[in-house]
């Protein structure tokens, strides 16, 4: 391997996976230079190519967006001939996801038993909605139903305001990142053992640690409320109004208290014995709140960022559209945003991933696969002949 190689290059992962929990998962892999062999149906492929709109000629961007770098097959898992084609696949494989509900793995005959049967030192990692025990182990879940149930909904919101989802694929990126961590815990582990390794994860299971302050205010005898912005041990640490929008705001000690009424030219709240401490502030922080910002919507946020984060040091920043995320001039400088050439549509915006290695490289080498696009390469590369692969072809175990 070079010497700045990307640190799994010499990783295979075969990925059942739909939408973003597993796509997520192995599309870090993929990052990081693992080989992701998408394992898609004929003819349909993964159900996020056609989720939308929008489309950009009938392409879904969401799909792009979670499956850069990756390569995909075609393979009919309910033939004979297909499963027999993804055991030799899994043979030479090191890593192997899939997100069935609870059963379905073992009915398509792709189970953990099913295959270290071929490769018993595989790295198998299975993501459900709860796992593969318990009572609630065959329920179907997404996204959305693991925000309500975690309790995240019920502390995202307004105050006065019924529960609302956090407006991202919350639950769904945060098990997709336990996954590929615990997908390359069970590789280190197998380079130190020789043994191969089950994960079971679920994502009710994946979301609970999360929860952190708000689990510790449980653990208190405290119940966790909507509340908006604002944090529940720390103020001000939130959202306020100003002339032209938004700034947020964080104060976590009493010397940017200080500084931050005086970039405010309130110096009289320094020694306002509502404010004097932090806990003080949150005990009275519908006061706070008011006092902020009948002075913040004084200026634009733009002004108020001058004075609070250049003049005086304070933790702010502006709530900014995705666009502005995008494209501001610090995601600009740490290329957080490329380019990349589709083969039918030019030059397309792709989001790189963050781990900037001093030693190692990372980043996406190919664009999101067309459906099947790699079907005969791949198996022509574990020993497959031309007349092998046109009897699959012909067989319907891929379209031709």
């Amino acid at each position: 391997m070079p010497e700045r190689g990307k640190i799994l290059s010499d990783v295979t992962v075969l990925d059942l996976t739909t939408f973003v929990t597993g796509g997520f998962a192995s599309l870090m892999l993929a990052n990081q230079g693992a080989d992701v062999i998408k394992v898609e149906r004929p003819g349909v492929g993964d159900d996020n190519r056609h989720s939308g709109p929008p489309f950009i000629n009938d392409e879904s961007p969401y799909f792009w967006s979670v499956n850069y770098g990756k390569r995909s097959i075609e393979l009919d898992l309910k033939t004979d001939e297909g499963k027999q084609a993804l055991y030799d696949l899994a043979s030479e494989a090191d890593v192997f996801l899939q997100n069935y509900r609870p059963g379905t793995a073992e009915k398509l005959g792709v189970a953990y038993e099913d295959i270290t049967e071929y490769n018993g030192s595989i790295i198998y990692c299975a993501i459900s909605a709860f796992g593969q025990t318990g009572p609630w182990q065959k329920r179907p879940g997404y996204d959305l139903l693991i925000q309500g149930i975690s309790g995240i909904m019920s502390v995202t919101g307004e105050a006065d305001g019924p529960p609302v989802k956090v407006g991202l694929p919350q639950t769904d990126l945060i098990t997709a990142m336990w996954a590929a961590f615990g997908v390359l815990n069970g590789l280190y582990r197998r380079e130190q053992t020789g043994k191969g390794e089950f994960i079971d994860l679920g994502m009710l299971d994946a979301t609970l640690p999360w929860l952190t302050k708000q689990a510790g205010k449980v653990f208190a005898e405290e119940t966790p409320t909507r509340m908006g912005t604002k944090d529940p041990v720390l103020a001000p640490y939130q959202t306020f109004e100003t002339k032209d929008g938004y700034i947020n705001i964080a104060c976590l000690n009493k010397k940017l208290w200080s500084n931050l009424c005086i970039g405010l030219d309130r110096e009289d709240l320094i020694d306002d014995p509502r404010f004097e401490t932090n806990a003080d502030r949150v005990e009275h922080m519908a006061e706070l709140e008011t006092e902020l910002e009948t002075t913040l919507t004084e200026r634009t946020t733009d002004e108020w960022l001058s004075v609070l984060v250049e003049d005086v040091g304070i933790p702010a920043g502006p709530v900014q559209s995705v666009e502005d995320a995008l494209y501001n001039e610090q995601s600009k400088a740490r290329d957080n945003v490329v380019e990349m050439k589709h083969p039918e549509h030019g030059t397309v915006p792709v989001i790189e991933h963050p781990l900037n290695y001093r030693n190692a490289e990372s980043g996406f080498e190919s664009f999101a696969p067309q459906l099947g696009e790699h079907t005969r390469e791949v198996f022509e590369e574990i020993g497959y002949s031309s007349d092998e692969i046109e009897i699959l072809a012909e067989q319907g175990v891929f379209d031709s």
